[in-house]
């Protein structure tokens, strides 16, 4: 049984994906380089074409290599659709809709022209106009799952490559139709094939889209009712593999429903925790698809052509950076962002596969030129990453040139977070609203996000003591945090780790009482107001004022009063401190 074990191909394969994740992860981000390159690889070291090919001479590498390439593309492909479920999170209908013109026609633009370009090129190379609109269809489409995975959709060259990447995603079915429609082989496709499919399409988009909003809302709020991280992941992932089940169904490419799925729940209270919990599933198996691009590496393949594939991989990036930065600087964006985003998404795609294999079964290129072109997009794949430190460098110099250090405006304003949205939060965030000051409020509980929601407050569900949750939201713009959760020890925990990431961030703590408050200013709060203190200070001017005392003495006797303890607290706090910084220095003077 044991030795069954070890010759099991699942469970090797297993083992190296894994130990790749756990070493490529620290390792790459210890050297702050996106870890992207270092699954790709592993993925040419463990691959047939590398230390796989070794395994007949010596068989102990059997334990360290993939032995069952075709076995991980399950999960590669999982990885992509959970790549454009996370796309759809960060988007809205409302935000997509803004988009349509980039979309349908920076997009459309930016395919059909670097299809061309390329085809026309190929013409002129010798090859048949059937042939040659194939491969500039394969090659202009860019790396979805890098792309977005290297660029921030927040920025000006992320929103470009979003809208860009979107149109590719949804020209994917077509393509592959029109290229069986054209060609000679086992794919052929007639034209009613093609409509028929499009049309079930839309019928299961438009059933998805209506379901979605009806019972989503419901779903993830009994999810949230039961404080279960395990039960609100599972309802997160029945989503995505449900509706990438149903576009797949019909005929579409499964991350069409997986991008439904992700706008729907954005849409949702929930859409910040749904991401939080769902990234180290998205980061695994795209992980996965990553190395399975350096396993399509051939080695031997490239070396015996090296200058060929060197020359196409070339022409290739400059083409469509060429024709992506033109079509930008056309449509106003600046120079920078125009030559940033043609680097970047001048690489063929993980698609380019997809179609380059519905080309050869339509018998429109033949197997050994297919063979050379998918070794022209590994490649490409391979230096994506290094495109874009290109890119952002390239940017920079030409910013510098023409703009003398202009800098775009960043969408996201600053505003208070207020953690927290019982009667304190939500008094807190009425104060706000009267001075016009802009704030969020954060909680993971449904019913008072509901509620919340309701009465017109700016609120969010998540969980602010995972760290993931409160980044999502934008809090490198915040310009205060104020915790007002009813659990001391939660309480403590979160403000020491908000000091710890951000130092000058000014947090305003509720405290139970003096020595809580206290433990907050050891923590790193900046102000601590414990509840006991307040009341206090409430009841006694309430009675100055009824004994006649003026108003304006009552409350300058009750500023002073309350200062005189917040000092008070805080050298409690600092002496508390000094025994501990006393007794560790004492240790450390000690003989050994």
């Amino acid at each position: 049984m044991s030795a069954d074990l070890l010759h099991n191909p699942a469970l090797s394969d297993a083992l190296v994906v894994l130990g790749a994740a756990g070493l490529v992860i620290p390792v790459f981000a210890r050297f702050r380089i996106t870890p992207v390159i270092g699954f790709i690889l592993v993925g040419i070291l463990a691959g047939p074409f590398g230390l796989g090919s070794l395994v007949p001479r010596y068989p102990w590498l059997y334990h360290i290599t993939i032995s069952d390439p075709a076995g991980l593309d399950p999960f590669a492909e999982f990885g992509i659709v959970m790549l454009l479920f996370s796309v759809g999170l960060e988007l809205s209908f409302a935000r997509l809709w803004a988009m349509r013109r980039q979309v349908f026609g920076l997009g459309s633009s930016e395919l059909i022209g670097g299809a061309a370009l390329i085809a026309i090129g190929l013409v002129v190379l010798g090859n048949s106009w059937t042939t040659a609109l194939s491969l500039g269809l394969a090659l202009a489409l860019s790396s979805t799952a890098l792309v977005l995975k290297i660029s921030d959709p927040a920025t000006p060259v992320g929103r470009a490559a979003l809208a860009m990447l979107l149109f590719e995603d949804i020209a994917l079915v077509p393509i592959i139709f029109l290229l069986g429609a054209m060609g000679r082989g086992d794919g052929a496709q007639d034209s009613s094939a093609l409509l028929r499919t499009l049309g079930f399409g839309v019928v299961a988009i438009v059933a998805l889209l209506v379901l979605g909003r009806l019972l989503l809302p419901r779903l993830f709020a009994q999810a949230a009712r039961t404080k279960s991280p395990e039960l609100f992941l599972s309802a997160s992932l029945l989503v995505v593999i449900i509706a990438a089940l149903v576009t797949a169904s019909v005929g579409l490419s499964p991350i069409v429903g997986a991008l439904i799925a992700g706008l729907l729940i954005a849409e949702t209270d929930y859409h910040t925790e749904v991401e939080g919990i769902t990234e180290p599933f998205k980061g695994l198996a795209l992980g996965v698809f990553l190395i399975t691009v350096g396993m399509g590496l051939n080695l031997p393949l490239i070396w015996d052509r090296l200058i060929p594939v060197v020359m196409a991989v070339a022409l290739v990036l400059i083409v469509k950076a060429g024709i992506t930065a033109l079509l930008l600087r056309l449509s106003g964006a600046r120079a920078g962002t125009s030559a940033e985003a043609g680097i970047l998404l001048a690489s063929p795609s993980e698609t380019t596969l997809i179609v380059l294999a519905a080309a050869v079964s339509a018998g429109l290129i033949h197997r050994d030129a297919a063979q050379f072109w998918q070794a022209v997009t590994a490649i490409g794949l391979t230096v994506t990453p290094i495109l874009a430190i290109a890119g952002r460098w390239l940017a920079r110099r030409v910013d510098r040139a023409t703009t003398h250090h202009h800098v775009e405006p960043d969408e996201n304003d600053p505003r208070a977070f207020i953690i927290g949205f019982g009667r304190v939060g939500r008094l807190v965030a009425d104060m706000l609203r009267e001075h016009g000051k802009p704030y969020i409020a954060v909680d993971s509980d449904a019913d008072i996000v509901a509620a919340g929601r309701r009465d017109g407050y700016s609120i969010a569900f998540a969980d602010a003591s995972r760290g993931p949750a409160l980044a999502r939201l934008g809090i490198a713009q915040a310009t205060a945090m104020i915790l007002t959760m009813d659990e001391p020890r939660g309480l403590l925990r979160l403000c020491r780790r908000l000091r710890a990431e951000h130092p000058d961030l000014p947090i305003i703590a509720r405290a139970r009482d003096a020595s809580h408050a206290a433990e907050l200013y050891r923590a790193g709060a900046s102000h601590a107001v414990p509840e006991t203190l307040e009341s206090s200070l409430q009841l006694s001017e309430a009675v100055l004022v009824d004994l006649g005392v003026p108003m304006g003495f009552v409350i300058a006797s009750i500023h002073e009063k309350r200062d005189h303890f917040r000092q008070q607290i805080m050298d409690e706090g600092e002496l508390a401190v000094k025994p501990k910084l006393k007794s560790a220095h004492l240790r450390e003077r000690a003989p050994s």
